[in-house]
């Protein structure tokens, strides 16, 4: 059996592959190791007085920025 190669794998294609073969350790292992080279942005601290406001701030953008890349894609995939 050959051994997959995850560093040629683009993210979205090695969570792919690790959700249809959830039995890889060696798969998972490299998606988490992925994860983890990423820089944290960090929002806000527990005890700032305003953590509750910007933590909803930072979920609503996530939202707009999830939903413009479909909007993007769909907008793509119209004119093929």
């Amino acid at each position: 059996m050959s051994r997959v190669n995850y560093d040629s794998m683009s993210d979205s294609e090695l969570k792919q592959y690790f959700l249809r073969h959830r039995g890889d350790q060696a798969a998972f292992q490299a998606y988490l190791d992925r994860l983890n080279q990423r820089p944290h942005r960090i929002i806000a601290s527990p005890s700032d007085p305003d953590f509750d406001e910007k933590v909803q701030a930072a979920i609503r953008q996530k939202l707009e920025a999830v939903r413009s890349s479909g909007e993007q894609a769909n907008n793509e995939f119209k004119t093929l």
